[in-house]
């Protein structure tokens, strides 16, 4: 539930700062953050919030996972917290967008969480994360973001010859947009020249 209501928070958020809005439109940005604080958890490794919550955990039947998940776009506290920051951009809610980037900082420095990601791709591996960590960096309060990205390009490697040979295999290789080597190389010039001017990641409501 949490990322099924990442996107639509993000889809407002990004209409209201273009100036767009319908009926309703301030009142559901308010819900939909209110209900990231509500399922927001606690840990060692910073906050973060669930990639679900079932039907159980809603009604208070069971407790929602101990543990974070991967950070992610698709499902992890990367994801939420871009989306929370867009939010907080849209209304000017300073204490928000502070909280949320600095559990993005958290959760991309956090070496458990890291260990979790297991892939470059773009939905849910290293290339989203950096993605997600440069887009964030832009619009952040702070430093500590742009701090981040580094050590997750490295994890996509540091060899840029062998980094466009493994994009580029033939050998049955996933080589589509979310989780094959286009999201990956798309990813990685986005970071390193900044927002695209063909606008390609617009489906990701990441900006």
């Amino acid at each position: 539930m949490p990322k099924i209501i990442a996107g639509p928070l993000a889809l407002l958020a990004i209409a209201a700062r273009d100036g767009i809005f319908v009926s309703g439109h301030l009142n559901a940005i308010e819900r939909i953050c209110a209900w990231f604080d509500r399922w927001r958890q606690e840990s060692a490794a910073g906050p973060w919030w669930p990639h679900l919550i079932t039907r159980a955990q809603y009604r208070g039947e069971q407790p929602p996972a101990a543990q974070p998940s991967r950070p992610s776009w698709c499902y992890g506290t990367a994801g939420h917290a871009r989306s929370q920051q867009l939010a907080a951009l849209a209304v000017g809610d300073t204490p928000r967008q502070q909280a949320v980037e600095s559990a993005l900082a958290k959760a991309l420095t956090n070496p458990e969480q890291l260990a979790a990601t297991t892939d470059k791709s773009l939905c849910h591996g290293y290339a989203g994360m950096a993605h997600i960590a440069a887009q964030a960096a832009a619009d952040a309060l702070t430093q500590d973001l742009d701090v981040c990205i580094p050590q997750l390009l490295y994890e996509i490697g540091t060899d840029p010859d062998a980094v466009a040979t493994s994009l580029t295999q033939t050998d049955g290789s996933d080589i589509g947009l979310l989780e094959g080597g286009a999201g990956v190389a798309l990813a990685l010039l986005t970071v390193a020249t900044g927002a695209p001017l063909s606008g390609w990641d617009a489906f990701l409501l990441m900006n």
